[in-house]
């Protein structure tokens, strides 16, 4: 079997196992859409981690990365099965709001909230730029200051993040 694969088989029993454990909040029919962080196997493995530590709470795209490749902003509600690099999953989100704002305008506390570096303003929008000027490099588009991002608050539905102390049926806490 390969080792893509496998990654699929690792999303879709992610999914299940969360279906089963919160059939409150979905079930197998539920849409979800299955992605990793960042454009690079370092930073896409580091920021699922921050997920997981509880750290991370939103992201953040440029919107015509969206247009250009033919992706729906996300929104309200959307589940996400958030993967390493590799494609294998590691947890499963829920948006719980989103914000389309220019890159000037989001505040230090969307991105203290991302949960990045030393979680300043200055230090999201020195990664930022550079994250956007390397996707705008495939498009023939430029990062501008007033460019709208696609600012996207989440929460961790499965597994149960260990620090909230919530067991999953049968278990204990």
């Amino acid at each position: 079997m390969s080792q893509d694969s496998d990654a699929r088989d690792s999303v879709r029993e992610m999914w299940r196992a969360f279906c089963a454990e919160r059939p409150d909040l979905a079930d197998l029919d539920t849409p979800y859409a299955a992605w990793h962080f960042c454009d690079n196997q370092k930073d896409a493995d580091e920021l699922v981690e921050l997920v997981l530590a509880g750290q991370k709470r939103a992201t953040a795209g440029a919107l015509w990365s969206y247009e250009a490749e033919g992706e729906a902003i996300p929104a309200v509600g959307d589940f996400s099965v958030v993967t390493e690099w590799s494609g294998v999953a590691r947890c499963v989100i829920r948006t719980i709001a989103i914000e389309i704002v220019p890159f000037d305008e989001v505040t230090e506390e969307f991105a203290a909230t991302e949960g990045e570096g030393d979680g300043s303003l200055e230090y999201w929008r020195r990664g930022h730029w550079a994250h956007f000027t390397r996707e705008a490099e495939l498009s023939g588009r430029m990062p501008t200051p007033d460019m709208p991002v696609v600012c996207e608050r989440f929460e961790v539905v499965f597994p149960v993040p260990a620090h909230l102390g919530v067991a999953g049926p049968g278990g204990s806490s």
